[in-house]
């Protein structure tokens, strides 16, 4: 189904609007792209971030609260995300910018359907228990996010080997957002530390935010930095498949929020007194560097993706 332009510019403005408001760091990044990559990576985001709102009761990805319904939510979800890629107008920005980018570029809805998978754990109050578990978890809410933007970068969507790196990709993004955010997912009685690591660590169930066990804390957060590290320079390796702007704002966008992780891990015990960001210079030395990456990513080893990193369900 097609819509006079007008329409599509307007979604794309509030996109650009959503992408402003809920995420500096990927704002920055996404303007290395050419003006149609970009405009899609904006309407992707937009359904994502409408998404999670809806799913957590937030505002752009603040004020998370625990939700009085949350089956309901995430009917409405699969609901508006099911009409969106049967080509039918939603009349909500968000999902029918899904629409649009659904329709231009060939999006799986299998993917769409797995990010879904991701908001109903959380509905169902679901917790890791093992180290698989947690990247089950972090594949649904943000690696399979990355296959989807792979899609809009211009990936095939059979190109598997390369889906596989931009899935690495979110995965380190999830790692970090997991370590960064452990005090705050705490507030609302969540929590994506494996029960594995917590009885490795003995810390009781409940009480890993409570100052005697800050440094055992530390310890793990840490391993979530190592653990994204990992998989980040899985995902540059992957940027070779990619044009250069989209390489370009890849590689930004791996350096900025994988300096989020790395002052997580840096911080120690310290982390959650303050929320970990980056600066806006911060960002703007990774937009520079990343330049110099891109160009010289043609030089990258052509060495095979690493067999033990946890690969994504097929």
């Amino acid at each position: 189904m097609t819509h006079p332009l007008p329409a599509r510019a307007a979604i794309v403005a509030t996109a650009q609007q959503s992408i402003a408001r809920g995420s500096k760091s990927f704002a920055a990044a996404s303007r290395l792209f050419d003006r149609a990559t970009r405009e899609r990576a904006w309407l992707l985001y937009a359904w994502c971030r409408a998404c999670d709102d809806l799913a957590d009761g937030q505002d752009h990805g603040h004020g998370m609260q625990i939700v009085a319904d949350p089956q309901a939510r995430i009917a409405e979800i699969r609901a508006k995300t099911d009409a969106a890629f049967a080509g039918q107008w939603v009349g909500d920005p968000a999902f029918d910018a899904l629409r649009i980018v659904a329709a231009e570029t060939r999006m799986p809805k299998r993917f769409a359907d797995d990010v879904v998978a991701g908001f109903q754990l959380d509905a169902d109050d679901w917790r890791p228990r093992s180290e698989a578990d947690l990247y089950r978890y972090c594949y649904h809410v943000a690696g399979v996010v990355g296959c989807m933007m792979a899609v809009v970068m211009g990936v095939d969507p059979a190109d598997e080997a390369t889906l596989d790196r931009a899935c690495d990709l979110g995965l380190a993004f999830q790692l970090a957002n997991i370590a960064r955010d452990i005090e705050e997912d705490d507030r609302v009685g969540r929590c994506y530390l494996p029960v594995e690591w917590l009885v490795e660590m003995d810390i009781p169930p409940g009480q890993h935010m409570k100052p005697p066990f800050r440094q055992r804390l530390a310890v793990l957060s840490r391993r979530l930095a190592d653990r994204a590290e990992l998989h980040e320079a899985s995902a540059r390796v992957g940027t070779k498949q990619l044009a250069f702007r989209s390489a370009w704002a890849v590689l930004a966008a791996a350096g900025i929020y994988g300096d989020i992780a790395r002052r997580v891990a840096q911080r120690g015990e310290h982390a959650w007194d303050h929320r970990v960001t980056t600066s806006g210079g911060e960002k703007l030395g990774w937009i520079v560097r990343s330049f110099g990456q891109a160009r010289a990513r043609e030089g990258y080893a052509d060495t095979p993706r690493d067999p033990l990193l946890w690969t994504r369900p097929r």
